[in-house]
C-alpha cells in the first residue's frame, strides 16, 4: 500500500459530495490523501483505532467482521464511489470491521478535523453524510428482517440480487457480478451454509436463473430471481 499525488479528476464521484462545485470538491479530494492498496492487502483491521474516513475512488473494498466463534462474515462491499468508516471516526470508536481489497483500489482518506471541517463549511456535506449513514442502517434493518421471516432460498436470492444492484455489468449472457465470490462467501453474506447455497444455485441452474462458475456468478433470468426473492 502507498500514497499518490492526490489530484482532481471527475471520476471520483460520491454521493456524499455531489451537490459540490467543481471548485469545492477539488479542494475536498486534495484535502485527504490518496493511497493505492494492492488486491488482498488490507487497508485498516477491526477493532484498530478508526482515523480515517475512506471514499473508494477506483475499486472495491470488501468489509468483514468476525463474530464471537470467531468465524469471518461478509458485511458489506464498498464500491467506487461510496464512503466507509465515518460514524467510527466521528464516534472516536475502534473501526468495526476489516477493509480488504478484492481488486486494485484507490481510496482517499481523511482524518477527523478534516472531516468536521468539510462538513462546518459544507453543509450539503452534512446532509449527504447523513443521508447516507441512514441507508446503511436501513439496509442492516432489511437484512436483520429477512434472516428472521425469511426461508433461506430467499435470502439467498436477496443477497445475490443485492450484490448485483451494486457490481453488475450486463453482458450478452446476462448481468454479471464484477466481483470475486465464492459459495462460501454467498453463504457468509445471507447467513446460512455453504451446502445450502451450493444445493440453491444448482437448482437455480437448472431452471436458467443463473449461470456459477469458479467465483462467479451471472445472473440470467434477474426478473425470475427477483419474483422468488419477493414471494418464496
Amino acid at each position: 500500500m502507498h500514497t499518490m499525488p492526490n489530484i482532481f479528476a471527475k471520476t471520483d464521484l460520491s454521493e456524499c459530495f455531489k451537490d459540490l462545485a467543481d471548485q469545492e470538491y477539488e479542494d475536498v479530494l486534495k484535502s485527504g490523501c490518496r493511497v493505492i492498496i494492492p488486491q488482498k492487502n488490507i487497508l485498516f483491521h477491526q477493532g484498530d483505532p478508526a482515523v480515517n474516513v475512506v471514499l473508494v475512488n477506483r475499486g472495491r473494498l470488501k468489509l468483514t467482521k468476525l463474530n464471537e466463534q470467531g468465524k469471518e462474515v461478509i458485511f458489506r462491499y464498498i464500491s467506487t464511489g461510496e464512503l466507509t468508516a465515518a460514524v467510527a471516526v466521528l464516534k472516536n470508536w475502534d473501526y468495526p470491521v476489516t477493509a480488504e481489497a478484492i481488486e486494485k483500489t484507490e481510496v482517499t482518506l481523511w482524518d477527523k478535523p478534516t472531516i468536521l471541517q468539510h462538513m462546518q463549511k459544507y453543509p450539503a456535506v452534512t446532509a449527504n453524510l447523513l443521508n447516507t449513514i441512514l441507508e446503511r442502517i436501513d439496509d442492516l434493518q432489511n437484512r436483520y428482517l429477512e434472516v428472521c421471516t425469511e426461508h433461506v432460498n430467499q435470502r439467498v436470492a436477496r443477497t445475490l440480487l443485492r450484490i448485483m444492484r451494486r457490481a453488475g455489468t450486463r453482458t450478452r449472457s446476462g448481468i454479471q457480478i464484477d466481483i470475486p465470490l465464492s459459495r462460501q462467501n454467498i453463504a457468509d453474506y445471507a447467513g446460512t451454509t455453504l451446502y445450502t447455497v451450493s444445493r440453491t444455485l444448482s437448482t437455480w441452474e437448472k431452471r436458467g436463473w443463473v449461470k456459477s462458475g469458479r467465483e462467479q456468478i451471472i445472473i440470467t433470468d434477474p426478473h425470475s430471481l427477483n419474483k422468488f426473492a419477493e414471494i418464496g
